[in-house]
């Protein structure tokens, strides 16, 4: 009796493991199907639908690099963002000067993203070790100023092998890049439903 109690525990840490493994590599391998899409960098306000609302597919921003990743593995961030933001409109910041939540932006701003993964998510140490970052990873960045970024961490090697690259839209569209320390990282996260 012990000994298949163990079998069925040990299949089972392997089972989630794997699970969550598969999760990250899905997460990585979405986010690289976006850099064969030609995108403009655009951060104009849009109307868009809800829930699975998107801004034109030709047209986006950092944050619509992870909300499209996201989505193509079954999770929409406009809708859960919304609704998180929704019942907990104080803990999200008030840069914006809003006074509710707005369905069509929410989830395109860095700073709400950030708030999203750290409640929802699992908010990861941040480090200068390039091992510390997986793929399937979130990163954000401080720019300078009020200026944020976010980018995902994919299964891509740099040149000399010591990083993992990052899909993300800093101007030039949905691109792959070696930049996880280029700018001062103030956010790494994982998230999956």
């Amino acid at each position: 009796m012990r000994k298949a109690l163990l079998i069925i525990v040990f299949f089972c840490f392997n089972l989630c493991f794997t699970q969550t493994e598969i999760e990250k590599i899905e997460l990585s391998d979405s986010a690289l199907e976006l850099t064969a899409q030609e995108v403009t960098y655009d951060p104009s306000y849009f109307s868009i639908a809800y829930p699975n609302g998107d801004v034109p597919k030709d047209k986006g921003v950092c944050t619509d690099v992870v909300i499209r990743a996201y989505r193509k593995i079954g999770i929409d961030l406009q809708k859960n963002v919304h609704e998180d933001m929704k019942a907990n409109f104080s803990v999200y910041p008030k840069i914006w000067g809003l006074k509710t939540t707005d369905k069509n932006i929410d989830h395109r701003r860095v700073p709400n993203l950030m708030t999203y993964f750290k409640r929802k998510g699992i908010e990861k140490s941040i480090s200068d070790n390039p091992k510390d970052y997986l793929p399937g990873d979130i990163v954000c960045w401080s720019l300078g100023g009020a200026l944020t970024h976010i980018g995902i961490v994919v299964n891509k090697k740099s040149k000399d092998g010591k990083r993992n690259l990052i899909v993300h839209n800093i101007g030039s569209g949905q691109v792959l890049e070696d930049c996880l320390f280029d700018f001062k990282i103030i956010g790494h996260y994982s998230y999956k439903i």
